[in-house]
């Protein structure tokens, strides 16, 4: 039996939240250079200006849209901007996300000192903001009667870590919601809309490099040495290792794929630690 190339984004209308982000700058690129078109969603004229600039050195066919995943008529608005450019939408990811020092603990803050908002700031912007976006540009996914939404989601999801309940939550819950779209979807309007999750593992991202990484030495903190111990690959991500699993999950050779939590991860989610 021959296997066909079904690895293909040509043409494809991909909108990304969180795009200016570094993973979700690098998906934008990945998607760009095999012959998608990219919108990239997110707040901060500087960075999304700065993405959209790396974007044209690649020639990648990319609208920019400034908008915050936790306002609706901002998202909506957002949307009828890439229904006039391109006239469809035919994948969503879900990149908009991070955690916040004000939702983690250390060695002068216990968790019984965490304030509230702390949580409300890293649940909202991971789980509530992954909600509206697919309420708002799932709408035009319907309409076309297929298509993906990709959600991003975190080895945290799986097994908490120390220090970070407000992102362990917000991932699991995360990775809940795209099992419930993915059923909801079929059930309701076309089995050809597909929704998936990655499960990202360690990547040194702006949101999380002072917990690993010392500032002043350069080292990595106990924390950071201890991943990478039990990571069998003994690396961090980089941002490059999602691009492939992304695309395969964005074109038809993952038709099949649906309701998934993906893990890339190096391995750690199958090391024991013995």
């Amino acid at each position: 039996m021959t296997i066909p190339n079904n690895f293909d984004v040509d043409d494809k209308v991909c909108v990304i939240t969180g795009g200016s982000g570094i993973l979700g700058s690098e998906m934008a690129k990945a998607i760009g250079r095999n012959g998608g078109n990219v919108v990239i969603l997110a707040r901060g004229e500087e960075a999304l200006q700065e993405t959209s600039e790396e974007l044209t050195k690649l020639d990648v066919d990319h609208l920019t849209v400034s908008a915050s995943v936790l306002d609706r008529a901002e998202l909506e608005a957002a949307a009828e901007m890439v229904i006039e450019e391109y006239g469809r939408v035919d994948a969503l990811i879900n990149a908009a996300g991070g955690n916040s020092p004000a939702a983690t603990t250390d060695e002068d803050t216990s968790f019984f000192e965490l304030p509230a908002d702390g949580f409300e700031t890293v649940m909202d912007v991971n789980f509530l903001g992954t909600v509206l976006a697919s309420q708002v540009f799932g709408e035009y996914i319907v309409d076309e009667g297929e298509g993906v939404i990709l959600n991003v989601s975190s080895m945290n999801a799986f097994t908490p870590l120390t220090k970070i309940p407000a992102y362990s939550g917000a991932k699991a819950a995360v990775s809940n919601f795209t099992e419930w779209l993915a059923v909801h979807m079929s059930q309701n309007y076309s089995p050809d809309i597909r929704v998936n999750a990655i499960a990202p593992g360690f990547f040194l991202t702006e949101q999380n490099r002072y917990l690993l990484i010392d500032e002043s030495t350069g080292e990595y903190t106990d924390r950071g040495q201890s991943i990478i111990d039990n990571t069998p690959q003994g690396r961090f991500g980089d941002p490059e290792d999602l691009a492939t699993t992304v695309l395969w999950l964005l074109s038809p050779g993952s038709e099949f794929v649906h309701g998934a939590v993906i893990p890339i991860d190096g391995g750690f989610s199958a090391y024991s630690g013995v």
